[in-house]
């Protein structure tokens, strides 16, 4: 890894599941953990990016608390990872000691000048019967888009095709990006704010909600990516799409400004 690379925090993307097998008259549990992330970063592997993967139940305790820790990345990603994560870690939700809000840290590392990307999920925005819980928060204030105050999933079994919007061709972003991309599945429906740039949204006549929205806020930069970064919103096809792959390391370089 390159010296000059980009170091990138992707903090959530990933769960652990039980079950209850019943065989007649028998039964057994059983549990799994699952990486949601994997198959997004060997799709991403460059030499100008670092990344560290944090996993849900990691970051519960070590997300960074302060814009002092956060400073060492040059971006966050926030990925299904709802908000009650970063803000009930141990110390606060066990053993009741005061603690630093990591949304607002977030916050204040964006507008010094930190990057910032939100990705759609059931645990991002807000989420599945809005229990992601992010509308309102510091978190919010600096991302291009205001979230809806209620569960926001849009789910399109059907597969719709993402459109990109007339003036998006001239931004950076879109470099190299081709005009026509696979369907997904779904998306967090959002609001994107008046200065913002909407770069893909579905087409007018499925709603013509946004799917990738870019902006500024302070010295920095951020960016709200409405579907997923896997299954089960974005088909493999998408993930592995050439144009996938262009799109989010162009997206990384923008947002990870110096």
């Amino acid at each position: 890894m390159s010296d000059m690379a980009k170091k990138i925090l992707l903090a959530g993307e990933s769960w652990t599941s039980t079950a209850t097998h019943i065989k007649g008259w028998d039964q057994f549990p059983s549990v799994t953990h699952h990486r949601g992330a994997d198959d997004f970063l060997k799709v991403l592997a460059d030499p100008g990016f670092d990344f560290t993967y944090m996993l849900c139940h990691e970051a519960a305790e070590s997300f960074p608390a302060t814009v002092e820790e956060l400073a060492q990345y040059d971006a966050i990603i926030l990925s299904d990872i709802g908000a009650n994560t970063l803000l009930l870690p141990p110390a606060v939700w066990i053993q009741s000691k005061r603690f630093p809000n990591r949304l607002k840290a977030i916050r204040d590392y964006v507008l010094g000048g930190g990057g910032l990307i939100m990705v759609g999920g059931y645990y991002s925005f807000q989420g599945i019967n809005g229990a992601a819980r992010y509308h309102k928060t510091p978190v919010e204030a600096v991302l291009p888009v205001t979230m809806q105050p209620y569960d926001d999933r849009i789910e399109m079994p059907e597969g719709i095709e993402p459109v990109a919007a007339a003036k998006a061709a001239a931004h950076p972003v879109m470099a190299g990006v081709t005009p026509t991309l696979p369907y997904i599945l779904g998306i967090n429906e959002v609001v994107a704010k008046p200065d913002a740039d909407v770069l893909l949204s579905l087409p007018a006549d499925e709603g013509g909600q946004p799917l990738l929205v870019c902006g500024t806020a302070g010295k920095g930069r951020s960016a709200a990516w409405t579907t997923d970064i896997g299954p089960h919103w974005l088909p493999n096809e998408f993930l592995h799409a050439p144009a996938f792959r262009t799109l989010w390391l162009n997206l990384l370089g923008w947002v990870a400004r110096a």
